[in-house]
């Protein structure tokens, strides 16, 4: 598969704030992906970009535990070369996600009483080899039912009782507001009456098209698109909580988790790059065009929510979502906690992102 031609060849001089970079954080990054590696190749995007290609890195990433920045550096700089990627619409776009941390229940409560939902056993992936004809392309996910497979209860069917009586619930939160931001995230740690700490993540969804609250109310005229942040939406909700629902079921896509460990606390979950997300580190990406593990060295000038100062860093695409879409296009990992919260939720930054496109397929291709 030749490599885009969305991709135009740069220097290493060329990148922004390349040379004040902590090279060995995105190193660190890279080589959790680089363990994954030989276990389950990942899929090469529709861009070009040949995992296969990234054996030599990924197997001296293996070999060297903890290099020192400038050493992670040269590493970068001996393996890759730094290709722009040319942006849909002039400019690309990073957003930000986070793992909420939310007071939970094991079982039902007075004061607990959202559940978050296992996946159920009559969901089943749906493909074109199983697709009826008159169901809608889009739909990765179908219900099981003597008559065929049918569309799966969207949210608002789901929240009014569809799947009642099942016994799905993995744990129980407070507020609604809540659940439906871990699942705009797609991960929780749960705080538990116990003070254990538990972990959930995606497992699956109903596979609806996803709509954004943010949206919703910017177009009711209730918040100023520019104005649209994490942060303003739950104090929307919080000040008009008989409309929540109204607002919410219009999101018709609906998430289901699994339990998973939290075996190191300073590390996110486990994502769709099946290894786990590092804060400040790890990028989703539009994984139908882009290949997992690729580094992307991303220029947002206007950033400066991570650190104060403007974000130019090395990210490693670890994870992907519903929303990212196209060759230009990033959500950056934050974190755990609230911390991490106030940072993802007013991320919305125009950037220009630098694919790491290993050197082996640049010469390749030259030859």
């Amino acid at each position: 598969m030749p490599l885009s031609p969305l991709f135009s060849e740069k220097s290493f001089d060329d990148l922004p704030g390349w040379s004040g970079d902590d090279h060995a954080a995105a190193f660190a990054a890279f080589r959790r992906s680089a363990f994954h590696a030989p276990v389950k190749p990942y899929r090469t995007g529709s861009l070009g970009v040949d995992f296969n290609a990234f054996a030599e890195a990924y197997a001296e990433a293996r070999a060297v535990s903890a290099p020192d920045r400038s050493e992670a550096r040269s590493f970068f700089e001996r393996h890759f070369v730094p290709m722009l990627v040319k942006a849909d619409n002039g400019s690309g776009l990073v957003t930000g996600f986070y793992e909420p941390e939310v007071e939970a229940s094991p079982v039902r409560t007075d004061r607990f009483v959202v559940p978050l939902l296992s996946r159920p056993a009559d969901l089943i992936d749906i493909d074109d080899d199983n697709r009826p004809a008159a169901m809608d392309s889009y739909l990765a996910f179908a219900r099981r039912t003597d008559d065929g497979p049918v569309e799966y209860f969207d949210r608002g069917a789901i929240e009014r009782g569809a799947l009642a009586g099942k016994n799905l619930a993995i744990a129980w939160l407070a507020e609604k507001v809540d659940a439906f931001f871990i699942h705009v995230q797609g991960a929780a740690r749960l705080k538990m009456a116990d003070g254990s700490l538990r972990r959930v993540t995606y497992a699956a969804k109903s596979g609806q098209r996803f709509t954004g609250p943010g949206k919703i109310l910017s177009d009711l005229g209730e918040i100023p698109l520019e104005k649209v942040t994490m942060q303003s939406i739950r104090a929307w909700f919080k000040a008009h909580p008989d409309r929540v629902d109204a607002i919410l079921w219009q999101n018709r896509s609906y998430i289901f988790f699994r339990e998973a460990a939290v075996d190191d606390a300073s590390l996110g979950p486990i994502a769709a790059a099946k290894v786990p997300l590092t804060p400040g580190r790890s990028v989703a990406v539009d994984r139908l065009l882009h290949t997992f593990g690729t580094p992307f060295y991303i220029d947002a000038p206007t950033l400066t929510a991570f650190d104060e100062k403007p974000f130019r860093r090395l990210m490693i695409a670890q994870d992907t979502g519903s929303a990212i879409t196209g060759p230009a296009r990033g959500d950056l990992f934050a974190g755990s906690g609230d911390a991490a919260g106030e940072i993802a939720g007013v991320v919305r930054n125009a950037a220009d992102f630098y694919a790491l496109v290993p050197r082996l397929l640049i010469d390749g291709e030259r030859r």
